[in-house]
């Protein structure tokens, strides 16, 4: 059965209520994940996972939880590449999936960037996040969501 896993704590809320209505129209089961307490629906398919608040330990359960075929949606490189190397498919709340070709690329840019934040002037300055999710982000995180679902299971997982 695929599962979906929700790395909830920095995941929008829009995107976690999008992912249980589409995941109760698919009849998957539904984990969040998160280091504190949560509103989650009240369904037999939908459950809070709590871990600790130490380093990583959401990133850590979902890596050792998501297997072949399960979704994982995150914003999180490092977790993405974990979870692509236990056959699951990773998906950011902005839409993009990624695969065993994709997550290297993806990783490396990354790297660049706190590479070169490093070097600029501020460096050290926190940098505020990413822009707020747009109208168009989360109707790419819909399509892809819903169409990751029909790829899995008509190749099997």
């Amino acid at each position: 059965m695929l599962t979906v896993f929700i790395d909830a704590d920095g995941c929008p809320g829009t995107v976690k209520e999008d992912t249980f209505r589409i995941a109760a129209r698919h009849q998957l089961d539904v984990r969040v994940v998160c280091n504190r307490v949560m509103n989650v629906p009240p369904s037999p398919r939908v459950s809070l996972v709590v871990v600790d608040r130490g380093a990583d330990a959401a990133d850590k359960l979902i890596a050792e939880q998501a297997g072949a075929g399960d979704i994982v949606i995150t914003a999180d490189l490092p977790l993405a590449a974990r979870v692509i190397d236990g056959g699951a498919h990773p998906i950011t709340p902005r839409g993009r999936v990624f695969d065993a070709d994709s997550i290297g690329d993806a990783l490396a840019a990354r790297d660049l960037a706190t590479t070169l934040r490093s070097f600029s002037v501020g460096g050290d300055e926190p940098r505020g996040g990413p822009p707020p999710m747009s109208k168009n982000d989360r109707t790419t995180f819909l399509n892809r969501f819903d169409a990751l679902i029909h790829a899995i299971r008509r190749n099997g997982r």
